[in-house]
Formats: C-alpha cells, sequence, structure tokens
C-alpha cells in the first residue's frame, strides 16, 4: 500500500521560498503569478494492507517527525 503525504506551510505563515520563486517565475516573464507557495511530498510504501489503519499510522508519521504542525499542515492520500 502507498501513502502520499502532502505538506504545506499554513495559511497565514510567511513563505519565503514561495515568494522567491513568484519573483524568479516574474523575472522569468511570467507576470500573471501573484503567488506561490512551497511545499513537500513525501510517498512511503507500506506493508499495511488496511487502508484506515495505514491512514492512522501515516499522521502519527506526520505528527511526530515528518511536519512541523505548529506551522504546517498536511493532508494524507492512501492508494
Amino acid at each position: 500500500m502507498k501513502a502520499r503525504v502532502t505538506i504545506m506551510l499554513k495559511d497565514g505563515v510567511l513563505d519565503p521560498q514561495g515568494e522567491a520563486i513568484r519573483h524568479a517565475l516574474g523575472g522569468l516573464g511570467h507576470g500573471g503569478v501573484n503567488g506561490v507557495r512551497q511545499g513537500k511530498l513525501i510517498e512511503l510504501d507500506l506493508a499495511a494492507t488496511d487502508a484506515d489503519a495505514a491512514r492512522a499510522e501515516v499522521a502519527k508519521m506526520c505528527e511526530g517527525l515528518l511536519a512541523n504542525t505548529v506551522i504546517e499542515k498536511y493532508s494524507i492520500e492512501i492508494a
């Protein structure tokens, strides 16, 4: 079973990397970009066979290590 975790900064948290990307895109002629939020994508290959149990385990991973829940939010996809 595979899990895909998307981690993004919470709304209202300054994203300097996103702003740098937006600025660079403008310099390359892509002036219509008003904002960029940059994040992380983590793919996990799990031994679990139950989707609900896998989701719960991945949530524990996110809370304990993968995401800084003070400033980041995460979403989990199980396939």
